[in-house]
């Protein structure tokens, strides 16, 4: 079993500025779109450099936005009718990635109807690429030791013990004594193991996602259809690994006595991913390669 290192908050300092790690990881996962989204242009005649830089511009304020907004709706709406002013505390950490899928959409609409586009023509070019993002904030998530797994007795060698759970541990250990055999001493600190499930989501949602859609979006396709993949793709990935990911601790099982508030939100992806699917190919309106539209 593993030992989660602590790692120091702060990535790089810089004089008087200090670069935290979840702000790199934002960065790459950005710069990491942006390359994405260039490299896809130069193999569709109908997008520039410039609208590139746009479509991108658009999605990061779509994302920082809508996350925040969407976490504060989605896990802390109590705390935002008692003191509206903690939208605003961002200082506080706090960001949700259905939130950020929102306001991207919100974004993506916005550009389309700019640049005189369909929807759907901008989605599936983007989306390919966004992938990467989620990888680099799940990486971000396992090195600040936060949204960790559920406790296991499985015995498997990548279980972790994450020193910022020691309390969470304590209070898990009160309820249910028999959790003491799994317990273990570090740097007195009694801690129990647990899923790595940032690490799951990262190779889940980031990179076998990323992998799919990429080969995928390369192929003739009809129109919606990588768009649907992804809302899939993710949904289900996400709606399994919340098998695996500690509820928050002040949402807890949300429906059913089972169901978390991750696998309540991601269950609408994958319906309506699927139904866009079926839809896209029954449609079969292609925007390059066979039968294309124009």
């Amino acid at each position: 079993m593993m030992i989660h290192p602590q790692y120091d908050p702060v990535a790089l300092s810089l004089g008087p500025v200090e670069v935290h790690w979840y702000g790199l990881m934002y960065l790459l996962a950005f710069a990491a779109a942006f390359g994405l989204a260039w490299y896809r242009s130069g193999q569709r005649e109908s997008w520039t450099t410039d609208m590139v830089s746009d479509l991108v511009f658009y999605g990061a304020l779509g994302v920082i936005l809508g996350g925040r907004i969407g976490y504060v709706l989605f896990y802390q709406l109590g705390e935002l009718l008692q003191n509206p002013a903690y939208l605003f505390k961002v200082w506080e950490g706090g960001m949700s990635f259905h939130g950020g899928m929102i306001g991207v959409l919100l974004g993506m609409l916005y550009f389309a109807r700019k640049y005189k586009k369909t929807p759907f023509q901008v989605l599936d070019f983007i989306v390919p690429c966004v992938p990467t993002g989620l990888l680099f904030g799940r990486i971000g998530n396992y090195i600040n030791g936060e949204l960790w797994g559920r406790v296991s007795d499985g015995g498997y060698n990548w279980l972790t013990y994450f020193p910022q759970a020691a309390a969470f541990d304590m209070q898990q250990l009160q309820a249910n004594p028999q959790l003491q055999e799994l317990m273990m001493e570090v740097n007195g600190q009694y801690l129990l193991p647990r899923h790595p499930s940032q690490l799951y989501e990262a190779f889940a949602e980031g990179l076998l996602l990323f992998l799919f859609l990429w080969w995928y979006s390369a192929k003739p396709r009809p129109r919606m259809a990588a768009s649907a993949i992804f809302l899939l793709g993710y949904g289900v990935s996400r709606f399994i690994i919340e098998f695996f990911r500690q509820p928050d601790a002040d949402q807890g099982f949300i429906l059913l006595g089972w169901m978390t508030k991750g696998q309540i939100l991601s269950t609408p992806m994958i319906i309506i991913g699927f139904v866009l699917l079926v839809y896209a190919y029954k449609r079969g309106i292609y925007d390059w390669g066979k039968q294309a539209a124009y």
